[in-house]
């Protein structure tokens, strides 16, 4: 069944907040988003025989490529090996995303083996995403301030472009000096231990996101992850000063490569045209972007279903295996002059050429 977080396309035709010009003041499609919802109910549950295999597999092939990166002698099979380790890794990171969205009964275990196999070692243990990822899909939040992920790229300065691509690649680093130094300073001064939690514990890219202090059940699986990753920081640091810092740096490099093709797949998630207003559901579908097939190579960088963002963003608890055949019954059922195919683009270079474009036009 799907999650309490899916949309809900009786109450998102009611009107609220007022809205305004622009994709912000788009009416609802009601045929496009009763058509979501009845036509994909019998495909909305996660099948764990498609997320173990999937995501072990991915993690596997991550791990043994960067073994023979860091072991390799030769310098091309080190950047090749490299590069297919941080392409594998990133696959395996982005079922962080189906965690959020995912019923906590479905998949039993996964969340656990997701962290201690994925999440930990990579010191982005679940938590820095669960609880914030589901404020970006409230309906009116989406686009506002008070999204976590959401930045008018579009219409900011045109330099603002690389440099938000280029900072992912000081991830490792920032996650490292995170979980080694800022999390054990925290245990034991309050007010370290706040900042960071509101500034430093999400995966978000709005610099005016705080993130509120856990509570219940959610703290204690904080408290767990936290423990762990700091563990973990400790026991590489330690490790890479006594035996050989090479592994540590292959690894960072790795790593940063995976942040910088998530960033990139980031810059063309949506159209980021929104200054702010609340949007209609149809309004936030339009500002998010499908890259379906016949598009080439959308598996490596949008993996685990991100390739149809727009489509998630209809039904966010639709497990990712079956979006592509969301997909197809949608485009079948609507046809070509719908709504539901303004959000379908060709590429990943022809949405930064736009997103570049915008950039320019509107914000210099």
């Amino acid at each position: 069944m799907i999650a309490s977080d899916t949309l809900d396309f009786t109450a998102s035709t009611t009107a609220t907040p007022t809205l305004s010009r622009g994709l912000a003041g788009m009416p609802e499609d009601k045929v496009m988003l009763r058509a979501a919802a009845d036509l994909t109910r019998d495909i909305a549950s996660a099948r764990p025989e498609i997320y173990w295999p999937d995501m072990l597999a991915s993690a596997a092939i991550g791990y043994l490529a960067l073994y023979g990166a860091i072991t390799t002698t030769q310098p091309l099979a080190m950047v090749l090996l490299g590069a297919l380790s941080a392409v594998a890794l990133y696959r395996a990171l982005l079922f962080i995303h189906e965690l959020t969205h995912i019923h906590r009964d479905a998949l039993p275990g996964f969340r656990f083996g997701w962290n201690v196999l994925v999440g930990i070692p990579v010191l982005i243990p679940s938590f820095m995403y669960e609880n914030v990822h589901t404020l970006h899909h409230a309906r009116t939040r989406y686009g506002t301030l008070e999204d976590p992920e959401y930045l008018p790229l579009a219409l900011m300065k045109p330099w603002t472009l690389p440099v938000f691509a280029l900072t992912a690649l000081l991830l490792p680093i920032g996650l490292l000096i995170r979980s080694a130094v800022l999390v054990p300073l925290g245990a034991v001064i309050p007010p370290l231990r706040d900042l960071v939690w509101e500034r430093a514990s999400a995966l978000s890219i709005n610099p005016q996101y705080r993130r509120r202090k856990p509570e219940g059940d959610f703290a204690r699986m904080v408290f767990w992850q936290e423990l762990g990753s700091t563990a973990w920081a400790w026991f590489v640091l330690g490790w890479s000063a006594t035996h050989d810092w090479r592994p540590l740096l292959v690894g960072i490099a790795v790593l940063s490569a995976t942040a910088m093709l998530n960033q990139i797949r980031t810059l063309v998630a949506h159209l980021w045209e929104n200054e702010g207003e609340v949007m209609s559901v149809t309004g936030q579908y339009l500002d998010s972007v499908n890259v379906p097939p016949p598009a080439m190579f959308t598996a490596i960088w949008a993996p685990v279903g991100l390739r149809y963002h727009a489509l998630h963003h209809l039904l966010p608890s639709m497990p990712y295996h079956s979006l592509a055949e969301c997909h197809r019954r949608l485009r079948a059922h609507l046809g070509a002059e719908s709504t539901y195919e303004a959000a379908n683009y060709p590429g990943l270079f022809p949405m930064l050429a736009r997103l570049a474009k915008s950039s320019m036009k509107r914000g210099a």
